[in-house]
């Protein structure tokens, strides 16, 4: 049963770990951007938008489509570039840890 032990201390330390890098992601904060810079988006770890930023050149009632797609384009490049860092954190913070494949950790 000493290994049934062993994995058990394993599971707890990558809890405390998961639980860290949690915390770490939701400080994490990434910027998006769409239309060449003149919208950008910024998100947390978690994917909550936390900022948006238009270039006034875009705030022409004509051109309110435009704009409305522009921020969702920059908040799609945002949120890929979060999931990008939580996988980076999480297939380093299991490294050393046997999973199954394509055993994926709640996030």
């Amino acid at each position: 049963m000493k290994n049934l032990g062993d994995m058990m201390k394993q599971v707890q330390e990558l809890q405390a770990r998961m639980q860290e890098m949690q915390a770490k992601l939701e400080a994490t904060t990434v910027t998006g951007q769409s239309g060449g810079g003149l919208v950008q988006v910024t998100i947390n770890g978690k994917g909550r938008m936390t900022d948006v930023a238009i270039d006034p050149s875009l705030l022409k009632p004509e051109e309110k489509q435009i704009v409305e797609d522009l921020i969702v384009a920059a908040h799609e490049d945002a949120k890929a570039k979060i999931e990008q860092q939580t996988q980076a954190h999480l297939k380093q913070m299991t490294g050393g840890l046997p999973l199954p494949p394509g055993f994926n950790l709640p996030f």
